[in-house]
């Protein structure tokens, strides 16, 4: 019962705020906020935004088989942070744009705005969903389930109190809810470490030490050119990552293109990329805490790492201020990412697919919608029930992400015209060909693709546009010829 107390607590504060910033709001309010958003609330929001559920879970459990070798990504986040605040936040500013795909339709054509929009549409929504879908099944396993409430009613439940509080102020709302989840999720993983430390007899100090110590602190990886884990794989793709799932994300930017002026979004941009470190080298310290716990009380670590932090945390193993703390971080993680997705999805339909910016009652009915859609697509998940199924979902996804890049890099990297009729079709058949490479790859030489296939992805979708635009250029020039001659 403490914990959907601890559960409903939470959520009036986020209601409440939601009535304070939701006064007046209109859809320029709801899709940029009047761009009056303090660029240092804006950063730290962000943070926490970034840390799905998933995450949350996920990377304490890394150290099991990768040891401290993700941290290698995250260093490589710094220079695609700075990469989108020095290359695309201006394009965007400069537009003056609600949603980034505008862009693809002034550069390239209508069809290449549209399949931007519709690659995000499609791709948010679903990578979303499994996201969240993650969240609530463990967050069902070790707390719902003990009080009876049944998986689809918690779903529903906790979808219907994200619209609530986003229904009326849209993103302002957010920048101001993710400041206060993003507390709540430092304040638990801060919390959960120290009583993870205590459980061990160690202060803090001592944990520190105990963790640099240790066989999982690994972190830089030069030797092995067919590690996944190679530094320059990871740093590399990082950077990619970044501008791909950041630069060209309109969840993502939506909130950065509420700062006031773009110098203010540029200082938010990289301020909350630095940040990225720290946090994830505390999330995989306490990975590490926590193997060493499991060896002390002889427990076996479970099939699954992502269950360790669970294992300890939601099992009242650790008393139950750490099962409130836990519950806490989770709900703030999973919120402050679901909620700004079915923003910006929201957003992105209305504007981009519709192209009806100023349509309140539109833009109410398909925030709605996309609610709808979203408790359906968590609960389709649920009947699969397959990991298999879901791990091929994220496969998909990044896929997916692959066309954004190759769009957006030769639109900003050339200044040829496309033929726009084919661009749906290279989009589409630049992930099937790179799944195709993948798999020979494997077949063959033994090697698996890891981030990289990204940067392969938008390279296969950047020489097609070219390829599409070379008869265009010849016709160009033909006309100019003509012009010149006077014929």
């Amino acid at each position: 019962m403490i914990i959907i107390i601890t559960i409903l607590a939470y959520f009036f504060v986020l209601l409440g705020v939601s009535r304070i910033t939701g006064r007046g709001a209109t859809n320029e309010t709801f899709y940029r906020a009047g761009r009056r958003s303090p660029w240092y609330m804006v950063a730290f929001g962000m943070v926490g935004a970034s840390i799905s559920g998933v995450t949350f879970v996920s990377v304490p459990g890394m150290v099991v088989h990768t040891d401290m070798t993700y941290i290698q990504t995250c260093l490589g986040f710094i220079l695609g942070y700075f990469a989108v605040a020095f290359v695309l936040l201006p394009l965007y500013y400069r537009h003056n744009l609600t949603t980034i795909y505008t862009y693809l339709g002034s550069r390239l054509g209508d069809r290449a705005y549209k399949t931007g929009a519709w690659f995000f549409l499609v791709t948010k929504m679903t990578m979303s969903a499994v996201r969240f879908y993650v969240v609530c099944v463990i967050l069902q396993r070790f707390v719902f389930d003990l009080v009876g409430i049944p998986f689809a009613v918690t779903v529903v439940c906790m979808v219907a109190l994200i619209w609530l509080y986003t229904y009326r102020g849209g993103i302002k709302t957010l920048v101001w809810t993710d400041t206060f989840q993003t507390a709540c999720l430092f304040t638990a993983l801060v919390l959960i470490f120290i009583n993870v430390s205590d459980a061990l007899g160690l202060t803090l100090g001592e944990a520190v030490t105990t963790v640099s110590e240790s066989g999982m602190s690994r972190i830089f990886v030069f030797d092995d050119w067919m590690s996944k884990q190679n530094f320059w794989k990871q740093f590399v793709s990082g950077i990619f990552i970044v501008v791909v799932m950041t630069g060209l994300d309109q969840d993502m930017m939506q909130k950065n293109l509420t700062c006031k002026t773009l110098r203010e979004a540029r200082k938010d941009m990289c301020t909350y990329g630095f940040a990225f470190v720290p946090v994830n080298l505390m999330f995989l310290s306490l990975g590490v805490l926590l193997v060493m716990l499991a060896e002390s009380r002889g427990m076996a670590l479970p099939e699954a790492s992502d269950d360790i932090l669970p294992m300890f945390a939601a099992s009242g193993n650790l008393g139950v201020s750490v099962v409130v703390l836990f519950t806490i971080g989770m709900v703030a993680a999973s919120f402050s990412s679901a909620d700004s997705a079915l923003t910006s999805l929201t957003t992105s339909f209305c504007v981009d697919i519709m192209r009806r910016p100023g349509d309140e009652r539109l833009r109410r009915r398909t925030h709605i919608t996309m609610c709808v859609l979203f408790v359906l697509c968590i609960l389709m998940f649920k009947i699969v029930n397959s990991t298999s199924v879901i791990d091929a979902i994220y496969i998909i996804c990044s896929y997916s992400y692959g066309p954004l890049l190759g769009l957006f890099a030769f639109g900003l990297a050339t200044k040829r015209s496309v033929n726009d009729s084919w661009t749906p079709y290279i989009a589409v058949l630049s992930p099937l060909l790179c799944f195709a490479i993948d798999v020979t790859a494997q077949n063959i030489l033994g090697y698996k693709f890891g981030y990289e296939l990204l940067m392969m992805n938008g390279i296969i979708t950047f020489l097609g546009l070219y390829l599409s635009g070379i008869g265009r250029q010849g016709e160009r020039k033909q006309d100019e010829s003509m012009t010149a001659t006077g014929k």
